[in-house]
């Protein structure tokens, strides 16, 4: 039985890294390009959201490979999940990454000439940031690959063995408010342990933290869709503690750094606050969403299915858009009303026009096929 709140958050959360993303171009943190003023308060509502928009993503994608791999044997998985993203990764990299490295050389006076007199002849020289070749905001595509595949064999075993041992244990600890809290030993560990030695970098190769980090948030997903309604019922009916948790978590996780100084003691203390914040906002977010959004719509229908290839193209849209306002003596507020709407009426324009409606376009942004419908005589 599908899930229309799982299609509803997966369609919010990638909404909100649209924002995210817009949000960067203002905020003082690195990243691709810079308004021409940054607004150091924008940095608490974007901490906010950068604490579980990525994990929550990570937990939705294995709760989706449970239901892909009930409708597949493994070898139909595993040639599905490279179609879906290995070809869309591709496409990503060689026409919708470019343009985005061509307006950060252009600003940073590394690069002069037209787009045409960087691509394709310097696009593709050398690995950014040192060379121009990456797929910055698609890095979320190899790693789900990666996972999708390493953890095949598991998902096939739990799949075989619905009853095992582990699995009823995990129904009886999910039935409580505290037992999902069991998920948090795991992350801690990585939080603790591994990220201090290895940051992360998006780049796949060495990126230990985030590998071991986000391929637990996406077995967890799996596991929890697993126990079926014993997790639903379990979240719908304590949401509010979660978001109680999770309110608590964020204050104090706040508090922490904003007030002492970064040491090996503090580490372990902000790890543990870290974890714990962003799997109660999780679980907050599962339980709410079971409770107002488990219902189907003519909008959830078209923005399910958009999402991918919006996905895809938001920030380079965003980047383009940027690029021409950047040195603009306006305020916050018009700068970021202007972007938004150009991020998103700029990527609806292309996949409305182009991608939806053109058959040999949608498969290289993830869509599927659509098949003429049979008339019958």
């Amino acid at each position: 039985m599908r899930r229309h709140d799982l299609d509803w958050l997966r369609v919010i959360v990638f909404g909100l890294l649209i924002f995210y993303h817009v949000g960067m171009f203002f905020v003082p943190w690195g990243w691709h390009i810079k308004n021409n003023v940054e607004y150091s308060w924008l940095q608490y509502p974007m901490l906010f959201l950068n604490q579980w928009r990525l994990p929550i993503l990570f937990v939705i994608s294995g709760m989706g490979t449970f239901y892909a791999l009930n409708k597949r044997t493994g070898k139909q998985f595993a040639l599905e999940r490279i179609v879906r993203l290995y070809i869309p990764l591709s496409v990503g990299m060689l026409l919708i990454v470019p343009p985005q490295v061509y307006i950060e050389r252009l600003v940073n006076n590394q690069f002069q000439g037209s787009f045409f007199d960087f691509w394709p002849s310097q696009a593709f020289s050398g690995i950014y940031p040192a060379g121009n070749f990456s797929w910055h905001h698609l890095w979320f595509l190899p790693y789900l690959l990666l996972f999708s595949l390493a953890l095949l064999p598991v998902f096939l075993y739990l799949r075989r063995h619905r009853d095992n041992r582990f699995m009823k244990w995990l129904k009886n600890k999910v039935k409580t408010r505290l037992g999902f809290f069991w998920f948090l030993i795991p992350l801690y560990i990585c939080e603790a342990l591994i990220e201090p030695f290895f940051p992360i970098t998006h780049a796949l190769i060495g990126d230990w933290f985030a590998i071991v980090n986000y391929a637990f948030l996406f077995l967890f997903g799996f596991l929890l869709i697993s126990v079926r309604e014993e997790f639903w019922t379990s979240v719908t009916l304590h949401r509010r503690f979660y978001l109680g948790c999770g309110v608590i978590g964020f204050t104090l996780w706040l508090a922490l750094v904003m007030t002492f100084e970064d040491s090996m003691a503090l580490h372990f203390t902000e790890a543990l606050l870290k974890v714990f914040n962003l799997w109660s906002w999780i679980l907050a977010l599962f339980g709410y969403a079971a409770k107002y959004l488990n219902h189907q719509s003519k909008a959830l229908s078209y923005s399910n299915e958009a999402v991918y290839p919006f996905y895809i193209l938001h920030q380079t849209v965003t980047i383009i858009a940027g690029y021409y306002i950047m040195d603009l003596s306006w305020g916050f507020v018009p700068k970021f009303v202007v972007l938004m709407c150009a991020t998103f009426g700029g990527s609806w324009i292309i996949y409305e026009f182009g991608i939806r409606r053109w058959k040999l376009l949608r498969p290289l942004f993830g869509l599927k096929i659509k098949k003429k419908p049979m008339v019958l005589n």
